[in-house]
Protein backbone atom coordinates (compact mmCIF):
# COMPACT_ATOMS: atom_id res chain seq x y z
CA UNK A 1 0.00 0.00 0.00
CA UNK A 2 1.30 3.34 -1.28
CA UNK A 3 1.73 6.61 1.40
CA UNK A 4 -0.22 9.18 0.91
CA UNK A 5 0.73 12.40 -1.12
CA UNK A 6 1.37 14.50 1.85
CA UNK A 7 -0.30 18.18 1.47
CA UNK A 8 1.17 21.33 0.21
CA UNK A 9 0.72 23.20 3.27
CA UNK A 10 3.34 25.70 2.51
CA UNK A 11 1.55 26.58 -1.17
CA UNK A 12 -1.60 27.32 0.87
CA UNK A 13 0.05 29.47 3.52
CA UNK A 14 1.38 31.23 0.98
CA UNK A 15 -1.59 31.60 -0.93
CA UNK A 16 -3.21 32.88 1.84
CA UNK A 17 -0.47 35.35 3.00
CA UNK A 18 -0.53 36.89 -0.57
CA UNK A 19 -1.89 40.80 -0.15
CA UNK A 20 -5.37 41.89 -2.54
CA UNK A 21 -4.58 43.41 -5.75
CA UNK A 22 -3.91 46.63 -5.61
CA UNK A 23 -6.83 47.43 -7.62
CA UNK A 24 -8.63 46.06 -5.08
CA UNK A 25 -7.44 47.69 -2.17
CA UNK A 26 -7.60 50.85 -4.29
CA UNK A 27 -11.57 50.73 -4.52
CA UNK A 28 -11.76 49.84 -1.08
CA UNK A 29 -9.93 53.05 -0.27
CA UNK A 30 -11.97 55.15 -2.49
CA UNK A 31 -15.21 53.78 -1.50
CA UNK A 32 -14.13 54.67 2.52
CA UNK A 33 -13.18 57.95 1.56
CA UNK A 34 -16.18 58.60 -0.55
CA UNK A 35 -18.34 57.46 2.88
CA UNK A 36 -16.05 60.26 4.83
CA UNK A 37 -17.29 62.36 2.72
CA UNK A 38 -20.48 61.91 2.27
CA UNK A 39 -21.30 60.82 5.82
CA UNK A 40 -21.59 64.35 7.44
CA UNK A 41 -24.18 65.65 4.82
CA UNK A 42 -26.06 62.23 5.36
CA UNK A 43 -26.15 62.70 8.95
CA UNK A 44 -27.08 66.75 8.64
CA UNK A 45 -30.12 65.49 6.61
CA UNK A 46 -31.06 62.95 9.35
CA UNK A 47 -30.83 65.75 11.75
CA UNK A 48 -32.75 68.84 9.84
CA UNK A 49 -35.24 66.47 8.22
CA UNK A 50 -35.77 63.11 8.63
CA UNK A 51 -35.67 63.25 12.68
CA UNK A 52 -37.89 66.53 12.68
CA UNK A 53 -40.70 64.33 10.55
CA UNK A 54 -40.69 61.29 12.46
CA UNK A 55 -40.89 63.81 15.67
CA UNK A 56 -43.79 65.36 14.66
CA UNK A 57 -45.27 61.98 13.91
CA UNK A 58 -44.96 60.94 16.60
CA UNK A 59 -46.73 64.27 18.45
CA UNK A 60 -49.71 64.00 15.53
CA UNK A 61 -50.36 61.07 18.21
CA UNK A 62 -50.19 62.64 21.18
CA UNK A 63 -52.13 65.64 23.04
CA UNK A 64 -48.56 67.66 23.67
CA UNK A 65 -48.46 71.25 24.13
CA UNK A 66 -45.79 72.83 24.47
CA UNK A 67 -47.02 75.49 26.75
CA UNK A 68 -48.61 73.22 29.11
CA UNK A 69 -45.21 70.89 29.82
CA UNK A 70 -45.45 67.37 31.10
CA UNK A 71 -45.72 64.06 28.92
CA UNK A 72 -47.57 64.08 26.13
CA UNK A 73 -50.42 61.35 26.52
CA UNK A 74 -51.12 58.69 23.68
CA UNK A 75 -54.57 59.79 22.07
CA UNK A 76 -54.13 57.53 18.94
CA UNK A 77 -55.97 58.60 15.67
CA UNK A 78 -57.72 61.33 17.80
CA UNK A 79 -56.06 64.25 16.33
CA UNK A 80 -57.03 63.26 12.92
CA UNK A 81 -60.64 62.00 13.24
CA UNK A 82 -60.80 65.51 14.81
CA UNK A 83 -59.00 67.40 11.96
CA UNK A 84 -61.19 65.63 9.08
CA UNK A 85 -64.73 65.93 11.13
CA UNK A 86 -63.78 69.94 11.74
CA UNK A 87 -65.72 72.18 9.70
CA UNK A 88 -63.05 74.95 10.08
CA UNK A 89 -61.07 72.40 7.96
CA UNK A 90 -62.83 71.93 5.11
CA UNK A 91 -63.24 75.93 4.61
CA UNK A 92 -59.62 76.15 4.74
CA UNK A 93 -59.27 73.31 2.41
CA UNK A 94 -61.62 74.68 0.29
CA UNK A 95 -60.28 78.55 0.03
CA UNK A 96 -56.69 76.43 -0.58
CA UNK A 97 -57.94 75.10 -3.09
CA UNK A 98 -59.20 77.84 -4.48
CA UNK A 99 -56.47 80.17 -4.24
CA UNK A 100 -53.89 77.10 -5.76
CA UNK A 101 -56.22 76.09 -9.06
CA UNK A 102 -56.63 80.17 -9.51
CA UNK A 103 -52.86 80.99 -8.93
CA UNK A 104 -51.30 78.68 -10.55
CA UNK A 105 -53.74 78.14 -13.44
CA UNK A 106 -53.15 82.10 -14.44
CA UNK A 107 -49.69 81.86 -14.11
CA UNK A 108 -49.32 78.72 -16.43
CA UNK A 109 -51.76 80.78 -19.16
CA UNK A 110 -49.78 84.18 -18.58
CA UNK A 111 -46.29 82.61 -18.54
CA UNK A 112 -46.54 80.17 -21.48
CA UNK A 113 -48.10 83.53 -23.55
CA UNK A 114 -45.15 85.71 -22.69
CA UNK A 115 -43.01 82.79 -23.33
CA UNK A 116 -44.41 82.22 -26.73
CA UNK A 117 -44.07 85.86 -27.79
CA UNK A 118 -40.58 85.94 -26.57
CA UNK A 119 -39.54 83.09 -28.16
CA UNK A 120 -40.53 84.54 -31.83
CA UNK A 121 -38.59 87.89 -31.22
CA UNK A 122 -34.45 87.89 -33.26
CA UNK A 123 -33.47 90.84 -30.62
CA UNK A 124 -33.48 91.76 -27.07
CA UNK A 125 -34.65 88.49 -26.29
CA UNK A 126 -32.19 88.13 -23.33
CA UNK A 127 -33.26 91.53 -21.95
CA UNK A 128 -36.66 91.06 -21.86
CA UNK A 129 -36.40 87.64 -19.97
CA UNK A 130 -34.26 88.96 -17.52
CA UNK A 131 -36.30 91.70 -16.78
CA UNK A 132 -39.73 89.45 -16.16
CA UNK A 133 -37.21 87.23 -14.02
CA UNK A 134 -37.36 89.86 -11.80
CA UNK A 135 -40.00 89.63 -9.37
CA UNK A 136 -39.23 85.75 -8.98
CA UNK A 137 -35.75 87.23 -7.41
CA UNK A 138 -37.24 88.73 -5.07
CA UNK A 139 -38.17 87.75 -1.16
CA UNK A 140 -41.88 86.48 -0.32
CA UNK A 141 -41.59 89.14 2.58
CA UNK A 142 -40.71 91.95 0.57
CA UNK A 143 -42.96 91.56 -2.27
CA UNK A 144 -45.93 91.37 0.27
CA UNK A 145 -44.96 94.58 1.79
CA UNK A 146 -44.45 96.06 -1.95
CA UNK A 147 -47.82 94.80 -2.97
CA UNK A 148 -49.61 95.90 0.68
CA UNK A 149 -48.43 99.62 0.09
CA UNK A 150 -49.68 99.35 -3.27
CA UNK A 151 -52.66 97.74 -2.25
CA UNK A 152 -53.44 99.87 0.54
CA UNK A 153 -57.25 101.75 0.43
CA UNK A 154 -56.01 105.35 1.19
CA UNK A 155 -52.58 105.80 0.04
CA UNK A 156 -51.66 102.63 -2.30
CA UNK A 157 -50.73 103.20 -5.60
CA UNK A 158 -53.80 101.54 -7.33
CA UNK A 159 -56.07 102.94 -6.05
CA UNK A 160 -55.15 106.46 -6.80
CA UNK A 161 -54.33 105.17 -10.15
CA UNK A 162 -58.29 104.31 -10.69
CA UNK A 163 -59.06 107.54 -8.77
CA UNK A 164 -57.43 109.43 -11.92
CA UNK A 165 -59.37 107.38 -14.07
CA UNK A 166 -62.16 108.44 -12.30
CA UNK A 167 -63.20 104.89 -10.68
CA UNK A 168 -64.25 104.31 -7.14
CA UNK A 169 -61.47 103.22 -4.35
CA UNK A 170 -61.56 99.74 -3.88
CA UNK A 171 -60.48 97.93 -0.20
CA UNK A 172 -58.39 95.18 -1.60
CA UNK A 173 -57.29 93.71 0.88
CA UNK A 174 -59.98 94.13 3.58
CA UNK A 175 -63.19 92.76 1.75
CA UNK A 176 -63.85 89.29 1.35
CA UNK A 177 -64.34 89.08 -2.02
CA UNK A 178 -61.27 90.82 -2.78
CA UNK A 179 -58.90 89.71 -0.36
CA UNK A 180 -58.20 86.44 -1.89
CA UNK A 181 -58.34 87.84 -5.94
CA UNK A 182 -55.71 89.82 -4.26
CA UNK A 183 -53.28 87.26 -3.30
CA UNK A 184 -53.80 85.64 -6.44
CA UNK A 185 -52.70 88.36 -8.21
CA UNK A 186 -49.57 88.81 -5.99
CA UNK A 187 -48.54 85.68 -6.45
CA UNK A 188 -49.17 85.55 -10.15
CA UNK A 189 -46.76 88.45 -10.52
CA UNK A 190 -44.19 87.21 -8.82
CA UNK A 191 -44.39 83.30 -9.99
CA UNK A 192 -45.49 83.82 -13.12
CA UNK A 193 -41.65 84.35 -14.58
CA UNK A 194 -40.95 80.40 -13.13
CA UNK A 195 -43.65 79.24 -15.48
CA UNK A 196 -41.96 81.74 -18.33
CA UNK A 197 -38.42 80.31 -17.76
CA UNK A 198 -39.53 76.39 -18.05
CA UNK A 199 -41.85 76.99 -21.20
CA UNK A 200 -39.37 79.19 -23.02
CA UNK A 201 -36.67 76.80 -22.11
CA UNK A 202 -39.02 74.07 -23.93
CA UNK A 203 -40.46 76.34 -27.01
CA UNK A 204 -36.02 76.75 -27.83
CA UNK A 205 -35.86 72.90 -27.79
CA UNK A 206 -38.62 72.37 -30.55
CA UNK A 207 -36.94 71.63 -33.71
CA UNK A 208 -36.52 74.33 -36.56
CA UNK A 209 -37.19 71.55 -39.03
CA UNK A 210 -40.42 70.91 -37.93
CA UNK A 211 -41.46 74.32 -38.59
CA UNK A 212 -39.64 74.80 -41.65
CA UNK A 213 -41.47 71.63 -43.03
CA UNK A 214 -45.47 73.05 -41.64
CA UNK A 215 -44.34 76.27 -43.85
CA UNK A 216 -43.30 74.25 -46.85
CA UNK A 217 -46.59 72.99 -46.61
CA UNK A 218 -47.98 76.40 -46.34
CA UNK A 219 -49.43 75.29 -42.59
CA UNK A 220 -51.22 78.10 -40.66
CA UNK A 221 -49.57 79.82 -37.85
CA UNK A 222 -52.32 78.13 -35.59
CA UNK A 223 -51.88 74.74 -37.01
CA UNK A 224 -48.17 74.85 -36.13
CA UNK A 225 -49.20 76.03 -33.26
CA UNK A 226 -51.66 72.95 -32.23
CA UNK A 227 -49.70 70.54 -33.86
CA UNK A 228 -45.89 71.02 -32.99
CA UNK A 229 -45.23 73.49 -30.55
CA UNK A 230 -48.25 72.87 -27.89
CA UNK A 231 -47.43 68.83 -28.18
CA UNK A 232 -43.61 69.30 -27.91
CA UNK A 233 -43.64 71.43 -24.59
CA UNK A 234 -47.20 70.20 -23.26
CA UNK A 235 -45.12 67.94 -20.59
CA UNK A 236 -42.69 70.18 -19.88
CA UNK A 237 -44.87 72.98 -18.75
CA UNK A 238 -47.16 70.01 -16.77
CA UNK A 239 -43.61 69.16 -14.41
CA UNK A 240 -43.52 73.40 -14.25
CA UNK A 241 -47.59 73.09 -12.85
CA UNK A 242 -46.36 70.50 -10.30
CA UNK A 243 -43.63 72.23 -8.87
CA UNK A 244 -45.83 75.83 -8.61
CA UNK A 245 -48.97 73.39 -7.32
CA UNK A 246 -47.18 72.22 -4.26
CA UNK A 247 -45.32 75.46 -3.53
CA UNK A 248 -48.61 77.49 -3.96
CA UNK A 249 -50.05 74.31 -1.50
CA UNK A 250 -47.50 75.69 1.54
CA UNK A 251 -48.48 79.12 0.86
CA UNK A 252 -48.00 81.24 4.24
CA UNK A 253 -45.67 84.44 3.86
CA UNK A 254 -47.80 86.48 1.37
CA UNK A 255 -50.75 85.55 3.62
CA UNK A 256 -49.18 86.57 6.48
CA UNK A 257 -47.67 89.92 5.61
CA UNK A 258 -51.16 91.22 2.97
CA UNK A 259 -53.77 89.95 4.81
CA UNK A 260 -53.28 87.68 8.42
CA UNK A 261 -56.02 84.97 6.95
CA UNK A 262 -58.16 88.15 7.11
CA UNK A 263 -60.59 89.49 6.29
CA UNK A 264 -62.21 87.35 9.05
CA UNK A 265 -61.05 83.51 7.48
CA UNK A 266 -61.58 84.39 4.08
CA UNK A 267 -57.86 84.17 3.11
CA UNK A 268 -56.86 81.17 5.60
CA UNK A 269 -54.93 79.02 3.92
CA UNK A 270 -54.05 75.53 5.45
CA UNK A 271 -50.34 76.08 6.06
CA UNK A 272 -51.76 79.42 8.17
CA UNK A 273 -53.90 77.41 9.72
CA UNK A 274 -51.39 75.29 10.68
CA UNK A 275 -49.21 78.21 12.13
CA UNK A 276 -52.24 79.61 14.23
CA UNK A 277 -52.72 76.34 15.98
CA UNK A 278 -49.02 75.51 16.73
CA UNK A 279 -48.04 78.89 17.82
CA UNK A 280 -51.43 80.69 18.61
CA UNK A 281 -53.31 78.04 20.08
CA UNK A 282 -50.29 75.71 21.50
CA UNK A 283 -51.50 72.62 20.42
CA UNK A 284 -48.82 70.86 19.15
CA UNK A 285 -50.03 67.59 18.81
CA UNK A 286 -52.97 68.68 16.68
CA UNK A 287 -50.75 71.08 14.15
CA UNK A 288 -48.06 67.97 13.73
CA UNK A 289 -51.47 65.98 12.55
CA UNK A 290 -51.83 69.00 10.53
CA UNK A 291 -48.47 68.86 8.78
CA UNK A 292 -48.70 64.87 8.36
CA UNK A 293 -52.30 64.83 6.80
CA UNK A 294 -50.63 67.95 4.43
CA UNK A 295 -47.51 65.97 3.59
CA UNK A 296 -49.74 63.11 2.66
CA UNK A 297 -51.98 65.00 0.70
CA UNK A 298 -49.07 66.24 -1.58
CA UNK A 299 -47.75 62.50 -1.85
CA UNK A 300 -50.71 60.99 -3.07
CA UNK A 301 -51.43 63.99 -5.68
CA UNK A 302 -47.85 64.04 -6.70
CA UNK A 303 -47.89 60.73 -7.30
CA UNK A 304 -51.26 60.58 -9.07
CA UNK A 305 -50.10 63.57 -11.36
CA UNK A 306 -46.99 61.57 -12.60
CA UNK A 307 -49.23 58.59 -13.46
CA UNK A 308 -50.58 61.24 -15.90
CA UNK A 309 -47.72 62.01 -17.14
CA UNK A 310 -46.78 58.89 -17.76
CA UNK A 311 -49.22 57.75 -19.66
CA UNK A 312 -49.22 60.93 -21.65
CA UNK A 313 -45.40 59.94 -22.54
CA UNK A 314 -46.20 56.58 -23.37
CA UNK A 315 -49.62 57.59 -25.36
Amino acid sequence: MSDPVPLRTDAVQVASATPPAPGRSRRLSDRGLAVAFISPALLLLLAMSVFPLLWALYLSFTDYSATRGGPAHFIGFGNYTAILKSAQVHQRALTTLIYVVGAVGLQTVLGFAIAYLISRRTHGRGLLTTLFLVPMMLSPVVVGLFWRFMLDAQFGVINSMLGSLGLGQVEWLTRQRTALISLIVVDTWQWTPFIMLIALAGLTAVPKYLYEAASIDRASEWFRFRTITLPLVWPLLLIAVLFRAIEAFRLFDLVYILTSGGPGVSTETLSFHVYKVAFLGFNTGTASAYGILMVLVVIVLTQLYLRYLNKLKEG
